[in-house]
């Protein structure tokens, strides 16, 4: 510091020191920060210390670097953010996906495997090709093929789900030589080749010849009466043969043309009030004449599908029914009605009314031996429709009708 004159008196002179040594060390802070400000600006600390704060006083002012760790926050919350709306934006996508297909049954067709059937060269030309290992590992499921003429490949479509049921509508053709029982669902879809013969019987007989064969390792009976199911030999296929023309004339036609069944031993019968399971149950229905069906009292290879609308019992009365009854396990085998006019139509869920319906139906035909089957169930939405068979099979019904063979099969229900 410069020596001041002798004529300042020293009260002046400590207060002029005091100044510049207050502006000296404002000049050296001032330094440090500058040379430190680059720095410091990355981690965003400040360059003064509490001290150095102290001894600048009240009125001076703090100088603070540009800060950017504020910015690289607002950078992560963004993309977080971002992430996770594009997340929430697959997933939504892959819900509606997933509920479309549940909504229309867009699921793989199992019945790729019958592609080249009835072409040239494939040994399907006959309707009668069947591989040997077709229904190795499929587990029999209690539905009924409702209108199977209609499957890609009839019959077989419904035995590959695992459904023990089918259903063949039969149309009686007097021919000049021949008599002929077409398959169809009306007259219009009626074609030569398309016969109860060469659809049903011939397959059927394929079926079972391959799954009972004679030969010196089957010496067991038991090994002799297999029904198509590998996995489970004694379930009985059930053919519901629905007669769209005059009962008295097509019902004698429909038993000759059982004949290969029945003289092989493969028909459920009964003789003398006693019935005796087979590997395949026939039952008649549309114009089946009951009376017809019923007139061999001591013998009888196939049964009626009884009206279920005329078996309701009150289900919560414990009080025994000894009403004689006109339907039972000898001459029918289901009992059958459509669901929407005897349960009624169903929007949201089965209300109460129409369990107890159901549980009525189900008493009054489990009470005479018979099988519960209703049709013209509710098909859409999926989910409704789901939840009508899973009630009805809690209820105790026997036999699911059912158009999607798939939708059965995966009993996601």
């Amino acid at each position: 510091m410069a020596e001041l004159p002798p004529s300042v008196s020293g009260k002046e002179k400590r207060s002029l020191s005091e100044f510049l040594s207050r502006m000296d060390r404002k000049a050296n802070l001032y330094t440090r920060t500058r040379s430190r400000s680059d720095s410091e600006s990355v981690t965003g600390s400040s360059t003064v210390s509490c001290d150095e704060e102290n001894s600048m006083g009240s009125g001076s002012r703090r100088f603070v670097p540009k800060r950017r760790k504020g910015r690289a926050m607002g950078y992560f919350m963004c993309g977080t953010i971002w992430s996770l709306t594009i997340l929430g934006l697959v997933a939504m996508v892959d819900l509606a996906l997933m509920i479309s297909r549940s909504l229309w049954g867009l699921e793989d067709d199992p019945d790729k495997i019958f592609a080249n059937w009835g072409k040239s060269g494939t040994g399907t030309e006959g309707l009668a090709w069947y591989p040997t290992d077709f229904l190795r590992d499929v587990q029999p499921i209690h539905c009924h093929s409702h209108n199977d003429y209609w499957r890609k490949v009839p019959l077989f479509s419904a035995l590959h789900a695992g459904c023990i049921g089918v259903e063949a509508d039969v149309w009686l053709y007097d021919n000049s030589n021949s008599t002929t029982l077409y398959v169809g669902h009306n007259r219009a879809s009626l074609t030569e080749a398309r016969t109860f013969q060469s659809l049903y019987m011939n397959p059927i007989v394929d079926l079972l010849e391959r799954a009972n064969p004679q030969t010196r390792f089957t010496t067991d009976k038991n090994e002799t009466t297999r029904g198509v199911f590998d996995v489970d030999p004694a379930q009985s296929l059930t053919l519901l043969v629905d007669v769209k023309t005059d009962g008295a004339k097509t019902w004698p036609e429909v038993l000759k043309q059982l004949e290969p069944l029945r003289s092989r031993g493969w028909l459920t019968y009964v003789e003398n009030g006693t019935v005796h399971p087979g590997q395949v149950t026939v039952v008649g229905t549309g114009n089946t004449p009951f009376d017809l069906l019923t007139a061999n009292a001591t013998y009888r290879d196939a049964f009626f599908d009884a009206p279920l609308d005329k078996m309701w019992e009150d289900p919560d009365s414990n009080v025994p029914v000894t009403t004689p009854t006109v339907y039972n396990s000898t001459n029918s085998h289901y009992a059958s009605v459509s669901f929407g006019s005897a349960v009624g139509r169903v929007w949201a869920g089965l209300s109460k009314e129409q369990l107890r319906t159901i549980r009525g139906h189900v008493k009054g035909a489990h009470r005479r031996g018979l099988a519960v089957r209703y049709w013209d169930l509710p098909a859409w939405p999926i989910g409704l429709r789901n939840s009508v068979w899973h009630a009805l099979t809690t209820e105790g019904v026997d036999m699911l009708n059912v158009d999607d063979l798939r939708g059965a099969a995966r009993k996601s229900w």
